[in-house]
């Protein structure tokens, strides 16, 4: 994939094609999709195909057929790209948590800036070929790199099992080893569970809602090596907890806090809003760069410690800060980028909705010996025009939201409060692109980093730098 593109906006559809599931049909892809898929054209029809590559001709057998799309699967690759690569991981095509394992990372990287680039086609009215998108910022060693894993419990042959959920299915896929996570969040839920099945305690069922034990959670700090365990269990009482716990400070003595979160709902989130402390200590530590964090259960934290200097470093460049600078930290979590430039900063102030997160981050701003940072709970849009009419108005504005991007009212806020810079901080180029199209009414874009924090998948983060426009 080249680093120059041309303009791929959808032609105008012509006659509408009718398609079956297990049709085949000979196709040459395109592109990759915004899900790491195969895109092609089947008499002007988008056809997505799991597991193609751009260049390569294939035989495709469709699978699903809805209003402006089918989906198809590879019945035989007669042309092969000369990308494609042998997948290293044994459960790669039933679990779902990669996508891109058959694709050289070089490509992996150029394909990352192409996704950014069709979604700004997609969702804005910017002359995208006269933006600055610059190449993705990879990693020396793409693998190992998750320091966190959330691996749901079920049940095979009357054993224990932990992992995901095959890809758009609840069929759970046992996960013994994985070739991106930390190798220490695989070691210590393979010994949880082993611990449950000895102490013969029930997982939760999803259909009948029965059993205790829903979710492993495990967290490592890769500079210190602690690691926190949290229990995600349907009902507060959980059978032989003492016991439990014992044997996992037994098996496991680089666990330094254990933990158990309840969550009876129906839910498809992990965490509920109980929070029980069982062992050890309520947080551990981790460095990043000269910077150290605590970090408790449910705080936010980025799960790729390597890659996050590296991001954050673009923040600080698109940030210009010169030591007197009012900056803001929204969407702040435990205020790791708030940290990053508190030294460049004249103050920073951060906010976010969980106030667990706050706590974090007034406790890692105070352990720093920081006087010029405040954090506060709630949202922005309530915050910044308080501080505005107070009299304090931010130079410098840095977001970093969840994949469903920011809240309308928020960035209509940052339109009112008119900072001189304005720094967003995506993993969803879709969201991204469509506030970049509603700030752009007052602000303009000066440059666009994407950042590979997750190899082997098809997610990228961006940082993007807008100026307010002077006229």
């Amino acid at each position: 994939m080249n680093q120059k593109f041309k303009s791929r906006k959808p032609a105008p559809q012509q006659s509408q094609v009718t398609m079956t599931v297990g049709q085949t049909f000979p196709l040459t892809i395109k592109r990759l999709g915004i899900n790491g898929e195969g895109v092609g054209y089947f008499k002007k029809q988008v056809v997505f195909v799991h597991g193609a590559l751009p260049g390569e001709e294939v035989v495709a057998e469709v699978t699903n057929v809805k209003h402006k799309f089918a989906e198809a699967k590879i019945k035989k690759i007669r042309i092969k790209s000369p990308h494609r690569i042998t997948p290293p991981c044994h459960v790669y095509e039933q679990c779902g948590g990669c996508q891109l394992q058959h694709l050289e990372y070089t490509q992996q990287l150029d394909y990352k800036r192409d996704i950014v680039i069709q979604s700004l086609e997609r969702h804005t009215k910017l002359n995208v070929e006269k933006l600055e998108i610059r190449p993705t910022i990879g990693m020396d060693d793409p693998w190992y790199y998750r320091n966190k894993s959330q691996f749901q419990l079920g049940l095979q042959k009357g054993k224990i099992i932990a992992g995901l959920y095959s890809e758009n299915s609840h069929r759970l896929i046992n996960i013994n080893e994985c070739l991106v996570q930390h190798p220490s969040t695989i070691e210590v839920t393979n010994t949880i569970k082993q611990i449950l099945q000895d102490f013969n305690i029930s997982v939760y069922n999803e259909k009948n809602r029965q059993g205790i034990v829903r979710t492993i959670m495990t967290r490592v700090g890769f500079s210190t090596g602690e690691i926190q365990v949290v229990l995600i269990t349907a009902e507060e009482k959980l059978p032989r907890k003492q016991l439990i716990v014992n044997e996992i400070q037994k098996r496991l003595p680089k666990v330094k806090s254990i933990l158990q979160n309840v969550n009876g709902q129906k839910t498809s989130l992990i965490f509920g809003e109980e929070t029980v402390h069982l062992s050890g200590e309520q947080v551990i530590q981790e460095t990043l760069g000269d910077i150290s964090f605590e970090l408790s259960a449910r705080a936010f934290f980025q799960l790729n410690p390597v890659q996050t200097v590296k991001l954050y470093d673009e923040v600080k460049k698109a940030a210009e800060l010169t030591g007197k600078e009012k900056v803001v930290d929204a969407y702040c979590g435990v205020g790791t980028i708030g940290l990053w430039l508190a030294d460049g900063a004249g103050e920073v102030r951060g906010m976010d909705v969980i106030p667990e997160s706050i706590e974090d981050a007034k406790k890692n701003a105070a352990r720093h010996g920081y006087d010029n940072m405040q954090y506060v709970t709630g949202k922005a849009e309530k915050w910044l025009p308080k501080w505005v009419k107070e009299g304090w108005k931010p130079d410098t504005i840095v977001v970093d939201p969840p994949r469903t991007g920011c809240d309308e009212k928020f960035l209509q806020t940052v339109l009112e409060v008119e900072p001189k810079r304005f720094v967003y901080v995506s993993c969803n180029p879709s969201t991204l692109a469509k506030d970049i199209q509603y700030v752009s009414k007052k602000y303009k874009v000066e440059w666009i980093q994407p950042v590979d924090m997750f190899p082997q998948t098809s997610h990228v983060e961006t940082v993007v730098k807008f100026k307010l426009n002077c006229n």
